[in-house]
């Protein structure tokens, strides 16, 4: 219950999930007892690796404890980037020249890949660029570097200063902003629609409510993957579960970090408003750590997400969290009633990149860390490639993949309290942007 009545009657469901045209029942078909290459998981890492490894002529069956795309696929904000948690020029930095850009290219690739995917599929795609915008002067101190590597690979990128924000967004809340032409916004619940399609024409075999257990290897070689209803025998196993990762791999669990991100849908916006809001109707990103996300979507509602909290909270708190702070960057939006609020998990990595591999006896690619929409679905077809022969490893599979370096089973015990070593963090910055605010204001 809440007490606030823009939230009186909320739809506890993914805005996207609602709103897609509905896929048909996958669950209770006869499974297979062996194929060439059986897949685990059925959102954008998944599907797009079942495609094309029924494309290279194998064998191919995919299993999903839920329903297709039940998990971060369309639980996610719609928004559409290319690149890591870690900048061109880090990437250069820490594997120099030749092999940082090559990794950030792969992201481009799959930006570029996920538009073509979600134009022929019609997923309302938009691209009108995104904007990150300083919340302390520190912040945007760095936006020149992050302007230098764009740069580098031919991004169209620019720095908006203070004076010019309200071009771009309408709030005064921030001391400047970096904007980026290479950003799109789509329907991920329509995205998924389509390439369900796909796989399947393409001779894939879906499964829902069938979950995997236990992956074991053979002394022949294959693979024995042990499910809720019985055993699959496959001479490949690929994994796409990211933030939905359990005891099927061990190892890759150790390695992950599933964090709650939150979002609420407004109802339609008048075009007054919405424009009033974002002119240029650009993806919004703050530069806190507990960060959040926001944008139009097609039909004029505003989106607004964010790690609300790293407590175990329920829907309902988190959406009274994302409301509140939403309305104090933009108080146009007091009153306007919020239709959808609903929650997911967003795979995190100890280093914060992406990371494609083998281990546990899979091929994986994992740890979204906020950029999936853009980067998984092609990679799900590279990792298909890959381990049929068909194409070369991914530039992500050369990277080594770090433990959490705090124990746990399933259970991350350290989140909450390195929630509140991020909050602090963003205090200070909240503190920096007030002090700096101060001395520019006129004496007298």
């Amino acid at each position: 219950m809440t007490n606030i009545a823009e939230l009186q009657d909320v739809d506890q469901r993914s805005y996207w999930q609602a709103t897609m045209p509905a896929i048909p029942d996958h669950a209770g078909k006869p499974l297979p007892d062996a194929v060439d290459v059986a897949v685990i998981g059925g959102g954008f890492v998944g599907l797009g690796a079942a495609r094309r490894a029924a494309e290279n002529g194998a064998s191919v069956v995919l299993l999903e404890g839920e329903t297709l795309g039940w998990g971060g696929a369309t639980r996610n904000g719609g928004m559409c980037h290319p690149g890591y948690k870690h900048g061109i020029l880090q990437l250069i930095a820490e594997h120099g020249e030749a092999k940082g850009l090559a990794i950030y290219n792969e992201s481009l690739d799959g930006f570029n890949h996920t538009k073509a995917l979600a134009l022929e599929i019609g997923a309302e795609w938009e691209q009108h660029g995104g904007l990150s915008l300083a919340v302390a002067p520190s912040h945007f101190a760095g936006f020149a570097k992050s302007l230098e590597g764009y740069k580098r690979v031919g991004i169209d990128a620019h720095i908006v200063d203070k004076a010019d924000l309200r071009s771009e967004i309408g709030t005064d809340a921030f001391v400047g902003g970096l904007a980026n032409e290479m950003y799109g916004a789509l329907h991920p619940g329509k995205l998924i629609g389509g390439m369900v399609t796909q796989a399947e024409a393409a001779g894939a075999d879906l499964h829902e409510g069938v979950r995997a257990n236990r992956v074991r290897l053979q002394a022949d070689g294959r693979r024995v993957v042990e499910t809720s209803r019985g055993a699959i025998h496959a001479r490949e196993v690929i994994v796409g579960t990211n933030g939905y990762t359990g005891g099927v791999t061990p190892s890759l669990r150790r390695r992950l970090m599933p964090i709650g991100s939150f979002i609420i849908v407004t109802e339609p916006l008048p075009d007054e408003l919405a424009h009033e809001i974002s002119p240029r109707r650009r993806m919004f990103a703050d530069t806190k750590n507990f960060l959040f996300y926001w944008h139009l979507t097609a039909d004029n509602r505003m989106l607004f997400g964010g790690r609300a909290s790293m407590w175990p909270s329920s829907i309902m708190h988190t959406a009274e969290i994302l409301h509140r702070s939403m309305t104090e960057l933009h108080p146009q939006l007091r009153g306007i009633r919020i239709a959808y609020a609903w929650g997911g998990k967003v795979a995190f990595t100890y280093d914060r990149m992406t990371h494609v591999g083998r281990a546990d006896g899979v091929a994986y690619a994992v740890g979204c860390c906020g950029s999936g929409v853009a980067t998984m679905p092609l990679l799900g077809a590279k990792v298909a490639d890959w381990v049929l022969g068909a194409g070369p490893a991914p530039e992500l599979a050369a990277l080594s993949f770090p433990l959490v370096p705090a124990p746990y089973e399933g259970r991350m015990w350290f989140m909450p309290l390195a929630g509140e070593y991020w909050k602090t963090k963003d205090r200070l910055a909240f503190r920096e942007a007030a002090v700096a605010g101060a001395k520019d204001k006129p004496a007298g």
